[in-house]
């Protein structure tokens, strides 16, 4: 599950607990509605919808009786969790989680930017009152979208409950030998694509003398995405050289994946954009030492957590790598600051605020 499929699927399981009524609903892959993983189908696929955006005049709205059928209660207010927005008789609210295609348009695929930028755009000017995750995507959908900043709340994202428990030892052990590891390895947790900067954290475990290298593997979890394929190169070329490399591009589950992060000396993120980062939280809760990033959103989601570095210095990459592995104290005190900030980034909290920007939104 990415990034918004945990976001969304956060706030449908706390948001009844802060009083909310939820309807959950989803785009359906065209021609099947059988195929959705959450809730009721939208009476229109998402390309008819985009369709419709490009074609109707702005005064057509999607009705609460199309949706819900016909007799059915009005709904009090729309939530669409990404970019995906459809025009409503209601209060409409969207989160953003960032403006990356038109911010660093070299990240973002060429094939998908146009239409992301243009439904991005959309979605800011249709939405009634904007949600992101830092304080940080404030300042970019101000500039790229130009959203009025009265209109956006900022609510920080949680970890679940589960992440905090110690999962089962044995379990645990079982995960680490089917993938042929060794308790206290380098972490890496996201999708492989330019903005995640795995190429310089590759090259900084690269550097490392050869008796850390020994003692430490390099587990980098996360599937192929876009312009990955050098990346992948270098991967499998490191690995063919006999470096303590170990690439895993599929987990079967989510208890495999809470496994690799309890198995790990220390969480490395070296990201150049996030909206918010939700791997730092997953870290924390896990009881691991992080060193991410001090760009973007990460300072403020680490809140001092985190060992930071230059993500464009492979040299401080190393150095942060090194000293959480060398430096039991400065790993313990990670450890320590890390529980507590995953303790103040929870879901009913998330929940909590949300329903506030719902209240606000429904009240003006």
């Amino acid at each position: 599950m990415d990034g918004i499929g945990v976001y969304t699927h956060g706030l449908l399981q706390h948001l009844p607990q802060a009083g909310v009524e939820v309807l959950p609903f989803s785009f359906a892959p065209p021609g099947d509605a059988r195929r959705l993983s959450v809730g009721r189908a939208l009476p229109l696929s998402f390309p008819l919808a985009t369709l419709g955006d490009l074609i109707l005049p702005s005064s057509v709205h999607l009705s609460t009786q199309s949706v819900l059928g016909t007799g059915a209660p009005p709904l009090d207010l729309f939530h669409a969790t990404d970019y995906r927005i459809v025009r409503m008789d209601c209060p409409v609210v969207a989160t953003l989680h960032d403006a990356l295609p038109i911010s660093h348009p070299e990240w973002a695929s060429p094939k998908m930017r146009k239409l992301k930028n243009w439904l991005q755009a959309k979605a800011a000017r249709k939405a009634q009152h904007v949600m992101t995750g830092s304080h940080f995507s404030i300042r970019e959908l101000v500039e790229c979208f130009g959203v009025d900043e009265h209109r956006i709340s900022v609510v920080h994202h949680g970890v679940r409950a589960e992440w905090h428990e110690q999962p089962d030892a044995a379990a645990r052990d079982a995960t680490l030998a089917q993938h042929q590891l060794r308790a206290g390895y380098f972490l890496f947790v996201g999708t492989l694509q330019p903005r995640k900067n795995v190429e310089r954290l590759l090259e900084a475990y690269l550097t490392l003398p050869p008796v850390l290298r020994s003692a430490r593997q390099l587990v980098i979890v996360g599937a192929p995405g876009w312009r990955s394929e050098e990346l992948v190169s270098r991967i499998k070329a490191a690995q063919q050289r006999g470096e303590n490399v170990v690439w895993l591009d599929r987990l079967t589950d989510d208890l495999q994946l809470r496994h690799l992060y309890a198995g790990a000396g220390a969480f490395i993120f070296p990201s150049l954009h996030e909206g918010f980062g939700l791997p730092l939280l997953e870290a924390f809760a896990s009881g691991v030492a992080v060193a991410c990033s001090g760009t973007t959103s990460l300072p403020e989601v680490a809140a001092g957590a985190a060992l930071e570095f230059d993500p464009l210095s492979v040299g401080e990459i190393a150095a942060a790598m090194t000293n959480l592995a060398r430096d039991d104290a400065l790993r313990a005190r990670c450890v320590a600051a890390g529980r507590r900030r995953a303790l103040e980034l929870t879901w009913d909290e998330a929940a909590r605020r949300t329903a506030a920007v719902y209240r606000h939104v429904l009240s003006h």
